[in-house]
């Protein structure tokens, strides 16, 4: 069985190094351009682990670029994993793989299809969440689940706390199903469409903090958004706050809400000009 990886985050660096650690193999390492989406939260390259295990390294402006189908094809590639990846690939790409290609995501699909899922999670207030391995098909986030893995969410949960479980729960999941998918063994589940939710795309502009949430929203906010994210902000006149860390007070504190004050722990004061 041929195997090739597309990432460009450290999600799918940290599945990478799990493959060869359980004495897998890869035989085919796709990425970004150096160039591109060089602020994209988690994003690493993949140079010194190609040359490590000698295996061959594509760097492309698009999944569905020609020279990814023409590569596929050359080596023969079984399955293709493809994973924290932001460009949807198409119907070209998902077939050139013998078997085809699997995704994971970080919810329990199919609730949280789409975007920012560490974010929407935090912000949504879940006690629970998780991780999905699933065969990718044209839509998004919709294919057949290989396996899911749980992430419980503590009452004060931050995007790093999360963004670390969601990490080691991708690694998991490879060592769990990597001998499935390389025996082609591997078992597929419909997803249930009458739970199926999608999240909505975040920019960083949504980060901001206003007078009008209540201390709980704000609360909320800044830990969804903090490292590896970039961070909640409040717009004070002539400069922003931008705020790593909090707490809120119902009596006192810098920032007034609704139903009391937020109090920055860990900051940057970014001056307007």
């Amino acid at each position: 069985m041929k195997i090739a990886f597309a990432t460009c985050v450290q999600l799918g660096l940290s599945c990478i190094e799990e493959i060869y650690n359980i004495n897998g193999k890869l035989d085919l390492l796709i990425t970004l351009k150096d160039e591109k989406a060089k602020s994209k939260s988690g994003r690493i390259y993949l140079d010194e682990i190609a040359e490590k295990h000698y295996v061959p390294l594509l760097k492309i402006h698009n999944i569905n670029d020609l020279e990814v189908i023409e590569a596929l094809k050359k080596h023969e590639i079984d399955w293709l994993f493809i994973i924290g990846w932001s460009q949807i690939a198409k119907k070209e790409v998902l077939e050139t793989p013998t078997k085809g290609c699997i995704g994971m995501h970080p919810t329990l699909l199919p609730v949280g299809r789409g975007r920012a899922a560490i974010p929407w999670a935090i912000i949504k207030g879940l006690n629970q969440t998780g991780v999905t391995m699933f065969k990718l098909d044209e839509g998004v986030d919709t294919g057949d689940i290989i396996g899911q893995g749980v992430i419980e969410l503590e009452k004060n949960s931050t995007a790093t706390e999360l963004y670390k479980k969601v990490n080691d729960m991708h690694v998991k999941l490879i060592s769990k199903y990597w001998n499935d998918i390389v025996n082609n063994s591997i078992t597929l589940t419909s997803q249930n469409e009458a739970y199926a939710t999608e999240w909505p795309e975040r920019k960083p502009e949504d980060g901001e903090i206003f007078s009008k949430m209540t201390m709980d929203e704000a609360d909320k906010l800044v830990r969804a958004v903090t490292y590896p994210y970039p961070g909640a902000f409040y717009n004070d006149g002539d400069k922003i706050i931008r705020i790593w860390s909090a707490k809120t007070n119902k009596n006192e504190g810098e920032i007034k809400l609704i139903d009391g004050y937020l109090i920055p722990i860990n900051f940057n004061i970014e001056k307007l000009s």
